[in-house]
């Protein structure tokens, strides 16, 4: 493995930082999503609801304040604005949740694109010093050459692994946020057309 690395020339070494850098990204943001996880309630979500629909917004509230699923503190937020502007704080506060699942994923998307890109780098440098190589030593020696040529393959071979292994929990995290950003339109929708029914209801 070492020699293999050491082949590829200069250009491995920014490849490693790339691929350092993807992992320790991809780490976090599994251990992220696992605690998001368990701390994922249904149950109270539905139950917070239901106290809603009862115009019980102080129970509603206490639950939703407790919970530590993102649903449930955007919910929170909304309901503790509710006689200001509803709306404003659910969307304030879904957007500092949606924030919190954005992170880090820009790092992995440019990764994505500078991994093959520093690989075509590295080849390109290795196919000039083959060609410079072929200069000097002439057609008489061109296991030196294609022995070059193979060298520099190495830094494409790596920078497109690293972009593949990277582009599948990539992809994988952003269908997370996508069905967590669902969710939260999903109820924070139901809130408010529960708020504007209470509220017609209290005019009457």
């Amino acid at each position: 493995m070492m020699d293999f690395f050491f082949k590829g020339g200069p250009i491995m070494y920014p490849l490693l930082l790339c691929s350092l850098i993807s992992l320790t990204v991809i780490i976090e943001r599994i251990i992220f999503w696992m605690r998001e996880g368990k701390r994922k309630d249904q149950h109270l979500v539905d139950e917070i609801l239901s106290h809603t629909e009862k115009g019980d917004y102080q129970k509603a509230s206490e639950i939703a304040g407790g919970c530590g699923d993102y649903v449930a503190k955007v919910l929170f937020c909304g309901l503790a604005h509710r006689d200001f502007s509803l709306i404003s704080a659910l969307e304030m506060a879904a957007a500092q949740e949606v924030k919190r699942m954005k992170r880090y994923l820009v790092i992995l998307d440019t990764m994505i694109t500078m991994a093959p890109l520093l690989g075509i780098l590295g080849t390109v440098m290795g196919i000039i010093n083959s060609f410079d190589l072929l200069g000097s030593a002439g057609i008489e020696h061109p296991r030196a050459v294609t022995a070059g040529i193979a060298q520099a393959l190495i830094t494409t071979a790596t920078g497109l692994a690293i972009a593949i292994l990277t582009l599948i929990p990539y992809n994988y995290f952003l269908s997370k946020r996508d069905d967590a950003i669902s969710d939260i339109e999903k109820y924070g929708t139901n809130l408010e057309i529960v708020f504007k029914k209470n509220k017609s209801v209290e005019t009457e």
